[in-house]
């Protein structure tokens, strides 16, 4: 599994992608119900894609009709659902001795 570096923003996007592991979702989608910026979005959605997480198709319809260009959906993969848990679990145990270290209760 590709060592990614889990940022605040890759954590909230593969939350949102956890929440509904089958789901397609496309960039502003996901944007909007990650609370990120559709800017931050898809780079995290290229370097998930390229590291075998997500798989993403392209919509098939008539831009033109449809008055918008196509979207792409993207999708959690296996090995995707089992690296997002993975790093969910991890961060929420560095947030854990974080606040040990601070003197914290959970």
């Amino acid at each position: 599994m590709p060592n990614l570096r889990m940022t605040t923003p890759r954590l909230l996007a593969l939350r949102t992608f956890l929440a509904e592991p089958e789901r397609e979702r496309y960039g502003l989608d996901l944007a909007l119900e990650a609370g990120l910026e559709p800017g931050t979005v898809y780079p995290i959605l290229v370097a998930f894609e390229n590291a075998g997480w997500l798989v993403s198709r392209e919509e098939d319809v008539d831009p033109h009709t449809e008055g918008r260009p196509r979207r792409r959906y993207y999708r959690l993969t296996p090995t995707g659902v089992a690296a997002a848990r993975q790093a969910q679990v991890a961060a929420e145990q560095r947030r854990r001795r974080a606040g040990a270290r601070e003197g914290f209760a959970w």
